[in-house]
């Protein structure tokens, strides 16, 4: 009768935290679909204060009645510009200046030398923010398509924006969409049933929910600085994490069916003994990912935050909704392979993996001294990485009108127009500064900021405009603003401009950003790996209650990541054809893929540990591998497939970090947690847990009742 009261007890304790959490569901659904409201995806506001970009932008403010972003609409005819072609563009641009957002006058069309191309210069209101976009798709409707031999296409900062706000538009409906089928799919595979795989894939939508209110409302009150790059890891990284956690809960919970005659008894055992592993799993990669907010660049620091949050409700709804929905399951959600109360070896269902674990038992040292060469062979192709500015035509994965119309400006003026960069000085300098500027290589032109606000000539009678004792020179380029080699002209041109005494010199514009940001992002690495992997190492040494292992499993780790850079170069170059990665590349893969490889290991080793403290220390490695190798197998599948779906956004950016954390965590799956690990600790044996006292017990074999109390 107490049986029975404790059962429906139970169950009513489970349907009360169902509805509960499904009332929050419907709350928080909606703001899944309203984060692209509150993201930006202005560079320039991600860079730190002091920048000297940023400094820029902020003199920029007093010369002009509004900050602008350019437009920049290129008309080309291989044939030579005809008068008919010159009166479409005159008539094109008159409408260009009716556009709401367009800041005018607009300055008069520039004919190429060649006369083959026009281009017309249209300044957007940059207070329009994401709003950017439809300027940008007005100036596309009115320029129109291709006619009669005469091509168009809006380029220039306005229409790279554009373009990629279009791009991480796709993150609310196709990235999202995709991520739960690919989910579905395996989690029908891993389970053939035809109602378990519900249980995780709701709680992994609650968890994207709930993430997404705290996100929404972090970014609308400018808390976080939220971008569509943080947006799509977001959707990926708590879809693929909570699937993880789920499937370990699951496995646990299934293999105490086994031991428990009621389904509350085995659940609470479950929950008693994956919970503590799941939560150091989760505030490991939180506190790893709140490392980020060390990061100079703001871009870095809010996706810290934005993926922490989405951890932090992953974890909150994986340990509370998902339990009480498998208790209101029972054994029924596992139908048709319902577990029996059978008191079943639960190292008797992991066939495949109990052979592997036999496998290493017997050739151990053999086996991690290869593995560790195969993947330190692999990190060598690191050498073939090419950390670098990407190009705006290296930006995506397709051509866009943008990247287009960037080459047409690129054939036919210097490629630097209409996107100069901007030098700041002393009135009493100015002169001195323009020439020195004008010396640089790769400085095609130098001209002053005039009154009326646009370029004038370097005529005599035309004054500069001058905004508190400050003149403003426009340095136009001979190569593309977003160019490696415009990045080294605008490093020689600071350091040419910083050398005139007394100008006080500051040289801003879109190289410039470019510039400072890869400055930060290289001062971010050299910050926040070594604290990353310090705090990883804390947390595994508490969870483990020793040093040697956690020494070991961060070598591990490491050994992988390098592994994995080493691969992925060769698959960017080789098989991909990228021209290199990323500034902020490296650290962003190094992020996830230490904080999430180091998942695989804490759930192996939290379970090795508990089998050693029965079992003796190899004893429980051999029976920790097996019996969590399915499932974290198949959890490190499930994560890398989610990160696999960054491939349906058309962004080189999102494609690298796609294809790296998926290619670094079957490495960890497969290899380095599968082989590498357990072979090591078995070969180490009890040591791996020095100084701890089970560093102390016997090497192998049953242990008696005292020594597992004191082990514990």
């Amino acid at each position: 009768m107490a049986g029975g009261r404790g059962r429906w007890t139970a169950t009513l304790i489970a349907a009360v935290v169902v509805l509960g959490w499904l009332v929050v569901g419907g709350v928080a659904g909606p703001y899944s679909g309203k984060l692209g409201e509150v993201a930006t995806n202005d560079n320039a506001s991600f860079l730190p204060a002091n920048a000297e970009a940023t400094r820029a932008q902020d003199l920029a403010a007093g010369f002009v009645a509004k900050q602008t972003t350019p437009a920049l609409v290129a008309y080309e005819r291989t044939s030579g510009i005809t008068p008919a072609d010159q009166q479409r563009v005159q008539a094109d641009a008159t409408r260009f200046a009716q556009v709401p957002g367009v800041v005018g006058p607009l300055p008069p069309p520039i004919v190429s030398q060649d006369r083959q191309a026009v281009q017309v210069i249209v300044p957007i209101d940059s207070s329009e923010g994401e709003q950017i976009r439809t300027v940008v798709d007005k100036l596309r409707e009115i320029a129109g398509p291709n006619r009669d031999g005469l091509t168009v296409d809006v380029a220039g900062p306005a229409g790279l924006l554009a373009d990629l706000i279009q791009v991480f538009a796709a993150i609310d409906g196709p990235l999202l969409l995709v991520t739960l089928v690919v989910v579905l799919i395996i989690l029908l595979i891993v389970y053939r049933s035809p109602v378990l795989w519900i249980f995780p894939l709701l709680a992994a939508g609650m968890s994207y929910g709930l993430a997404s209110v705290f996100v929404y409302h972090l970014a609308k009150n400018d808390l976080v600085k939220l971008n569509g790059q943080a947006q799509g890891i977001l959707t990926v990284l708590v879809f693929g994490a909570g699937t993880d956690y789920a499937l370990l809960l699951i496995a646990r919970y299934r293999e105490e069916l086994h031991r428990h005659e009621r389904p509350w008894d085995a659940l609470r055992t479950a929950w008693k003994a994956a919970a503590p592993a799941i939560f150091a799993s989760g505030a490991t990669v939180i506190v790893s990912l709140l490392c980020l907010l060390l990061s100079s660049l703001n871009s870095n620091r809010a996706l810290g935050p934005v993926a922490a949050v989405g951890i932090a409700a992953t974890l909150l709804v994986m340990l509370t909704f998902l339990p009480a929905l498998l208790l209101l399951g029972g054994r029924w959600a596992f139908w048709p392979r319902r577990p029996r109360f059978d008191h079943a070896d639960p190292q008797a269902e992991h066939g495949i993996w109990g052979r592997i674990a036999g496998f290493v038992a017997r050739r151990a040292r053999t086996v991690w001294l290869v593995t560790a060469v195969v993947l330190a062979v692999l990190a060598v192709g690191v050498t073939q990485l090419g950390v670098t500015t990407l190009g705006q035509s290296d930006l995506f994965t397709n051509r866009t009108e943008s990247v287009a119309g960037q080459e047409v400006i690129a054939r036919h003026y210097p490629a630097g127009t209409g996107s100069p960069a901007t030098i700041f000085t002393n009135q009493a300098t100015a002169q001195q500064v323009a020439q020195v500027a004008q010396g640089v290589r790769g400085v095609s032109s130098v001209r002053p900021l005039t009154e009326p606000g646009q370029a004038g000539p370097p005529a005599p009678n035309v004054p500069p405009k001058v905004v508190d004792g400050r003149v403003q020179l426009l340095a136009t380029l001979t190569d593309p603003p977003d160019s490696n080699a415009a990045d080294r002209t605008i490093r020689a041109l600071r350091a040419a401009v910083h050398k005139v005494s007394g100008s006080d010199s500051v040289v801003g514009g879109f190289t410039a950003i470019n510039v400072d940001t890869a400055a930060a992002s290289a001062r971010d690495r050299n910050v926040i790996i070594p604290v990353v992997l310090l705090v990883i190492a804390v947390i595994l040494a508490l969870l483990l209650r020793a040093l040697v292992a956690p020494v070991l499993l961060i070598a591990t780790v490491v050994l992988s990541f390098l592994a994995t850079l080493g691969l992925c170069a060769l698959i960017f170059r080789y098989a991909l054809d990228f021209p290199g990665v990323d500034q902020a590349f490296p650290l962003f893969a190094f992020v996830f893929l230490v904080a999430l490889g180091i998942d695989y290991n804490i759930f192996l080793m939290s379970r090795v540990r508990e089998e050693s403290v029965r079992r003796g220390t190899r004893a429980g490695v051999l029976a920790g591998l097996a019996v969590t190798g399915g499932v974290i197998t198949s959890a490190g599948i499930v994560l890398a497939a989610t990160f696999s779906a960054l491939a349906v956004l058309p962004l080189v950016v999102l494609v690298e970090l796609g294809v790296a954390v998926a290619a670094g965590v079957l490495l960890d799956t497969v290899v380095v947690r599968s082989l590498l690990v357990p072979a090591l600790s078995y070969d180490l044996g009890p040591r791996i847990w020095w100084p701890g006292r089970l560093s102390r017990s016997p090497r192998g074999g049953d242990r008696t009742g005292a020594e597992v109390e004191h082990a514990r």
